[in-house]
């Protein structure tokens, strides 16, 4: 059976749906919905006109590598609590896009490299908005500059914004979460909500206090992009939302959430409250130096809905894989497969070290802005 098929596992849910559409504008009739239930992939597939074909699978089982023959690249949609679905489709030369941001999940996939024939086909990770977006940010800030010593990310997300469970869940535990860092080399301990820095974001955005938060991108850039450290902090559009929160933390409020009832409490008061705008922005700032000298190179973006510019970046991504040629096999983040030119309404990436004539990938949602100091 000839591989042609894009599978998009979670392919009919919040994300993943915007990511099943966009794709099947660009392969029509090789696109797949897959999930658990069959009756939504069903119901989600005749509501686009039948371009998208359902599928029953789940991520959660021990794969089927029956219904995935005829897969080239599997798209995933959904948060996962072990590598051995992803390690199916690498063992099997079936290329793999993941969108997960679990900073824990994206290192245990990176080890799949060291398996002991090593991945057949490509993976590629951080390809939302944080890790994503960020990451993309970050090495295109570096690149500015002569010597990067250090790189700063700040993340605004809009309370009125519609984000899936999962990303509302994961927001809510990493809340008085602690997790580990580069600094300078050396592992340091940080605390959510903690360590404030004020970020100017531009326009009406204007100045915002943002707080540490366990974004995967900080603990991968050090890697891949060989700086010594990188902090990500985040902020709401709502002042006051980010305040109270900061001031909770610091009277130990926060801990409460470790207790089921106030958990959900918590998780069900930000799935259904929408007291805030759906605009969402980021600002990545390198300091190093230039010819000796200190410099800043800051590059920002901002959009509306955050989930439909994570679908549009992951469906960029998954397009330039499976019809961009050949790429190496193994475990990758976007940063180390592609280079990004930001612009004032959009940006656009290539494989890294491109030339003149190689496919160009456009992500739109977006106005992009630049300073250097």
């Amino acid at each position: 059976m000839k591989r042609e098929d894009i599978i998009v596992i979670g392919g009919y849910g919040h994300v993943g749906g915007s990511i099943s559409v966009r794709l099947a504008k660009k392969f029509p009739g090789r696109v797949v919905a897959a999930g658990r239930s069959l009756e939504r992939a069903e119901r989600f597939c005749l509501e686009h006109g039948g371009s998208i074909r359902p599928l029953r699978l789940s991520a959660y089982e021990q794969p089927d590598m029956t219904l995935l023959a005829s897969a080239k690249l599997v798209v995933m949609c959904l948060d996962q609590t072990d590598t051995r679905f992803a390690e199916a489709c690498l063992m099997a030369g079936i290329d793999y896009v993941d969108v997960s941001a679990s900073g824990s999940f994206l290192t245990a996939l990176e080890l799949l490299n060291r398996m002991e024939s090593g991945p057949l086909a490509t993976a590629v990770l951080s390809v939302g908005l944080a890790p994503g977006l960020t990451n993309m940010l970050a090495k295109q800030a570096m690149q500015t500059l002569t010597y990067t010593k250090a790189i700063d990310i700040s993340i605004m997300l809009g309370l009125g914004d519609e984000h899936g469970k999962a990303a509302i869940e994961w927001t809510v535990d990493s809340l008085n979460s602690e997790y580990q860092v580069d600094a300078g080399g050396q592992p340091r301990l940080v605390s959510s909500m903690t360590d404030g820095r004020v970020t100017n974001f531009g326009g009406r955005l204007g100045k915002r206090s943002a707080y540490r938060f366990p974004f995967s991108d900080q603990q991968t850039l050090p890697r891949t992009l060989g700086i010594p450290e990188a902090a990500t902090r985040l902020c709401f559009d709502s002042r006051l939302s980010t305040r109270l929160l900061a001031a909770l933390k610091r009277i130990g409020a926060l801990k409460l959430l470790s207790r089921p009832r106030w958990r959900n409490l918590a998780v069900a008061a930000f799935g259904k409250l929408r007291f805030g705008t759906e605009q969402f922005a980021v600002k990545v700032e390198a300091s190093g130096e230039v010819e000796g000298a200190h410099a800043i190179a800051g590059f920002g973006a901002a959009g509306v809905r955050e989930a439909e510019f994570t679908a549009s970046f992951a469906a960029s991504v998954a397009e330039a894989i499976y019809d961009g040629g050949s790429w190496p096999e193994g475990v990758f983040h976007t940063e180390q497969l592609f280079d990004s030119i930001l612009y004032d309404d959009h940006m656009e990436m290539t494989r890294a070290g491109a030339v003149a004539g190689d496919p160009v990938y456009r992500i739109d949602g977006i106005k992009g802005w630049k300073e250097f100091r």
